[in-house]
């Protein structure tokens, strides 16, 4: 059922268009857009910050146990 969703022909995304402009207007959707980029941004954002993190105490302690070898 769920692959079916993703199976969009060119009509069927004109219709989606077409009532995305009537909800929103034209005016509102590079406001909309430009919300989405900024929200796709912090997340990718977070992620990275996230991955930094798991990565940085791994290297703190390869560091730390040198130091006390030395």
């Amino acid at each position: 059922m769920i692959p079916a969703f993703f199976n969009l022909g060119t009509g069927e995304i004109i219709i989606i268009v077409f009532v995305i402009l009537l909800l929103f207007g034209g005016r509102k959707i590079p406001e909309l857009m430009r919300g989405l980029g900024k929200g796709v941004k912090s997340f990718k954002d977070g992620m990275n910050d996230i991955s930094n993190e798991i990565n940085k105490p791994g290297q703190s302690d390869r560091k730390d146990s040198d130091n006390n070898n030395a």
